[in-house]
């Protein structure tokens, strides 16, 4: 066995044995499921960093009131793994520039008592309304759909033998959580979120 074979599977068996005691388990569409402890790509035990091309993206932009300004062409924030170190707290670099999780209940998940909206904590960028947010009983920020479908980029997570939709920010290419098809109506579905990359805007006025 390789010493990046060791590391891997030193890391593995961590994992499992604080799964064992109750603390890592991701509820998962209604059943428990192993969080993305590697990134695709990951070598010699270390995640691998969400690679973020350079560009421009087309957003749906919104005020802080939450009128729709309409379409905008920016440019997608590119930062440094030191830039984005500085800019994030280590457990949203975490979950957001290395495709890690957070633990269910340990963020804020419940509806607010206000109207707002939801940015990516770490460009801004509209993600969700509050009142497509519902209690999914899972621990996680939960929505049934994003405030514009432009805004976030679904791509395919094939980890650990589970198929599933992962959901990233369409304007930093941050992690965001997954997609599930067992949400409410009227779409079914269930945009399931770390708390630690979002930022809730009230509504004021």
């Amino acid at each position: 066995m390789s010493r990046i074979d060791e590391s891997l599977a030193t890391d593995r068996r961590r994992f499992l044995r604080a799964a064992l005691s109750g603390g890592a388990l991701l509820a998962v569409g209604g059943s428990f499921a192993l969080p993305r402890l590697l990134a695709a790509g990951a070598a010699g035990g270390v995640p691998a960093l969400v690679h973020t091309p350079p560009g421009e993206v087309l957003l749906e932009c919104y005020a802080d009131d939450g009128r729709d300004l309409g379409t905008c062409h920016v440019q997608r924030l590119v930062l440094s793994d030191a830039q984005w170190r500085a800019r994030l707290t280590p457990l949203a670099f975490d979950v957001m520039r290395r495709d890690g999780t957070e633990r269910a209940f340990s963020g804020p998940h419940e509806r607010p008592a206000q109207a707002g909206l939801f940015r990516c904590i770490a460009c801004a960028t509209a993600l969700y309304d509050a009142a497509t947010e519902f209690d999914s009983g899972t621990g996680w920020p939960s929505f049934w759909r994003p405030i514009a479908k432009r805004n976030v980029i679904e791509s395919r997570d094939a980890q650990f033998g589970m198929e599933r939709i992962a959901i990233s920010c369409a304007g930093c290419n941050s992690h965001l959580g997954h997609v599930f098809n067992d949400g409410p109506p009227p779409t079914g579905l269930r945009y399931c979120m770390n708390s630690v990359a979002l930022r809730f805007v009230a509504r004021t006025g």
